[in-house]
């Protein structure tokens, strides 16, 4: 039921079709797991050659303890036209690496997905529910190094391959839409510059004909949820799958009027019914909100 490796429907005129993305070059940042994974092999399906980032290697230590490694996800995506890189995104000189490499071999990129993420590492609820006086410096420095800044650094490389081509798209994923409070102030406010980010790229972008939006997700079932659920089990119902929100950046790639779009903050659930596409169950889960009172 949760299989991620599934068929990406848009409907036109009631008819089911796949975003045809053949011909296309495209990024997908920390695609190790979860969010990144999905994206990968949505797009890679959809026909387009997919360069999939992450730290985690086969044989090395897993992030986090996390299932997943970006070999993996190449292997998944390689059928469809997947690339593996192993990049730290907190080093300017990989990321660099990664740009010219995709250069070289395509001459081309249309899209950049930014999914890696930092900030998690040494996790624990007590201390991440924290009100933020009690909360470690160094989550902070976690967040905006590993997590804002890499997607920074990922565009300022990826831009100028769009630049030239007078086309592209730049997506950063945000856990943020509707401005509730995330319940972690360093995250808050991460999320909420890498939406204001994406507004400030399309500002700059547009004049070249290059595309920058934040896309929301809704609560989704990751490999860090399933653990958590499978410590202490709650309601799933409310969740979606990963493959929700790259059913979503894939139709958003095909779309010819992107442009339209570019500056904004989206949600896989708003999405999914502009588009007509649905989640591996057939549900069209609505916008996630956060629950009353956070």
């Amino acid at each position: 039921m949760f299989d991620i490796a599934t068929t990406i429907p848009t409907t036109v005129a009631g008819v089911e079709r796949r975003p045809d993305l053949r011909g296309k070059v495209a990024v997908v940042t920390g695609a190790s797991r979860g969010a990144g994974r999905a994206i990968a092999l949505v797009l890679g399906e959809a026909g387009a050659t997919v360069y999939v980032t992450g730290r985690s290697v086969r044989g090395g230590s897993p992030t986090e303890g996390l299932p997943g490694s970006v070999d993996e996800t190449a292997e998944l995506v390689t059928a469809r036209g997947g690339l593996g890189a192993r990049v730290d995104h907190t080093v300017d000189a990989e990321v660099e690496t990664l740009f010219a490499r995709v250069r070289r071999e395509q001459g081309r990129l249309d899209l950049l997905v930014n999914n890696a993420w930092g900030g998690y590492e040494g996790y624990d609820g007590a201390t991440f529910d924290a009100p933020f006086w009690e909360q470690p410096l160094s989550r902070w420095e976690g967040m905006f190094t590993a997590g804002v800044r890499t997607h920074f650094a990922a565009s300022r490389f990826a831009a100028p391959l769009m630049i030239e081509q007078r086309s592209g798209l730049i997506v950063g994923t945000v856990a943020w839409a509707f401005g509730e409070y995330l319940g972690n102030l360093s995250y808050d406010v991460a999320k909420a510059a890498v939406v204001r980010m994406a507004f400030g790229m399309a500002r700059e972008l547009r004049p070249h004909g290059v595309a920058a939006v934040a896309v929301a997700p809704g609560f989704m079932r990751t490999e860090r949820v399933l653990a958590a659920h499978a410590a202490n089990p709650f309601d799933l119902a409310a969740t979606e799958t990963p493959e929700y929100l790259g059913r979503a950046v894939a139709a958003l790639a095909a779309d010819p009027n992107l442009m339209e779009k570019t500056g904004q903050v989206l949600t896989a659930g708003d999405l999914a019914r502009e588009y007509g596409f649905t989640d591996v169950d057939g549900r069209q889960l609505a916008p996630f909100r956060m629950p009353d009172g956070e």
